[in-house]
């Protein structure tokens, strides 16, 4: 069941994460698992400050020219806080795998883990964007 929430304060003035399905990841991070027919429930853990990004992913397979940020736009989040629409960029960011056939563990173990660090670092929005 979803639940809307109103925001309690203003995007300017708002701790933001950015979550997505694009099986984004750091070079040295493991690749999401594209050969389970299950699909893989792990999560990445991305640092805001990040600068080289990859991804892996089941269904979609990104060329060399692809733009990332399109998928993860972290690049366009950094300068939405420099310019004050948002307030701040939480300290991490999530990446899935969207190719998931089996979601038993994504909604009984990753997904909840995931939100709970969401609860811990303080998010006030997350912005989810699909792949």
């Amino acid at each position: 069941m979803l639940h809307f929430v109103r925001p309690k304060r203003p995007l300017s003035e708002s701790r933001l994460a950015l979550v997505t399905t694009g099986g984004v990841h750091l070079p040295g991070q493991p690749r999401f698992d594209i050969d389970d027919p299950a699909g893989d429930c792990s999560y990445r853990e991305i640092p805001t400050d990040a600068e080289n990004l990859t991804w892996t992913h089941a269904y979609h397979r990104p060329d060399e020219g692809s733009d990332l940020d399109a998928v993860f736009p972290l690049w366009t989040l950094r300068g939405l806080v420099s310019s004050g629409e948002i307030g701040a960029l939480n300290h991490r960011h999530f990446s899935f795998m969207g190719a998931v056939h089996d979601t038993g563990p994504l909604s009984e173990r990753t997904a909840p883990e995931v939100a709970g660090k969401l609860v811990e670092d303080g998010v006030d929005a997350v912005l989810l964007t699909p792949s």
